[in-house]
């Protein structure tokens, strides 16, 4: 379970950017209050599944070349100005290129088109629920939560969520990642 600092607002975004390069051995999230959020360490077995899951997306992206692909040490200013690093993300080119170098540089002041977060075992779901919920409520156009310690996949899209109680499915990056799909339960080894 992530440990929350309650902080409040009282650090400015660049503020909160220097703390995070000043302590890059550990991974921070701030929520839309300004509270810092310290995530642990993913187990062996969930950090290897995760960049599994990341790889096959980035080769599709290098035959696509529609965007760029980003790993779980990214950090995104949302617009409610919370900075999130979800497990695997993509932002399309054009919402990059709007960008200014010094935007890129830092927590970029973008929400990514697609996020995946996939649960790790000391991460409480309904924490995993509510940043899915945050992402699709500012700007995300698809994203999947994969929970594989209760065995279940949450497809969110703007029009709302859909539950498979299976990883053994056929995950489509529909129209954000045409031609992407993912079979989470072949991955788990």
């Amino acid at each position: 379970m992530p440990v929350t600092l309650k902080m409040g607002e009282l650090m400015s975004s660049e503020e909160f950017f220097q703390f995070c390069q000043m302590n890059d051995t550990l991974e921070f999230e701030r929520d839309s209050h300004g509270n810092i959020i310290l995530m642990s360490p993913t187990g062996s077995f969930t950090g290897n599944f995760n960049l599994r899951i990341a790889g096959l997306l980035f080769q599709w992206n290098e035959i696509t070349q529609t965007g760029l692909v980003f790993d779980s040490s990214t950090g995104f200013t949302l617009p409610n100005g919370a900075v999130r690093s979800p497990d695997v993300s993509w932002v399309c080119n054009e919402k990059w290129d709007e960008l200014s170098l010094e935007e890129q540089e830092q927590f970029a002041p973008v929400c990514p088109d697609f996020v995946i977060e996939i649960r790790s075992k000391s991460e409480d779901i309904k924490y995993l629920l509510d940043k899915m919920k945050e992402y699709m409520a500012h700007g995300a156009s698809l994203g999947w939560l994969i929970d594989r310690f209760d065995n279940k996949i949450y497809v969110y899209r703007p029009t709302g969520c859909i539950v498979h109680d299976s990883l053994n499915v056929a995950l489509s990056g529909e129209d954000v990642l045409p031609g992407f799909t993912l079979h989470p339960g072949s991955l788990i080894r």
